[in-house]
């Protein structure tokens, strides 16, 4: 299937758009890693904040302090939390359980 075409306006109103949602997650993930949010409240604003729904969850991971690519991952399995999970599609077991283990 092709991609619908645009008009340049259309094209630069979508650029914005994404640079800015870009923009938004960087200063969350940055919230997270100086340690201004936790993860707790993190999740719990998932709920409300589209810019904490679409982020995936070994990405906001990977932010807080002392959890690299290797604790993400078996933390991940152990929850059962598939790698491309967005954080809005978290269920309420595995954002309770996230909490609990990290904080």
């Amino acid at each position: 299937m092709p991609l619908p075409s645009m008009t340049p306006e259309q094209r630069q109103a979508a650029l914005q758009k994404a640079a800015e949602a870009r923009r938004a997650r960087t200063g969350l993930l940055d919230s997270v890693r100086s340690g201004k949010k936790r993860l707790s409240q993190v999740l719990a604003a998932a709920k409300t904040d589209p810019v904490v729904a679409k982020t995936k969850v070994s990405q906001l991971l990977r932010a807080v302090p002392g959890l690299g690519p290797a604790k993400v991952g078996a933390l991940m399995d152990e929850i059962g939390i598939d790698p491309d999970r967005r954080v809005g599609g978290l269920g309420d077991r595995q954002r309770s359980e996230l909490a609990d283990r990290v904080g």
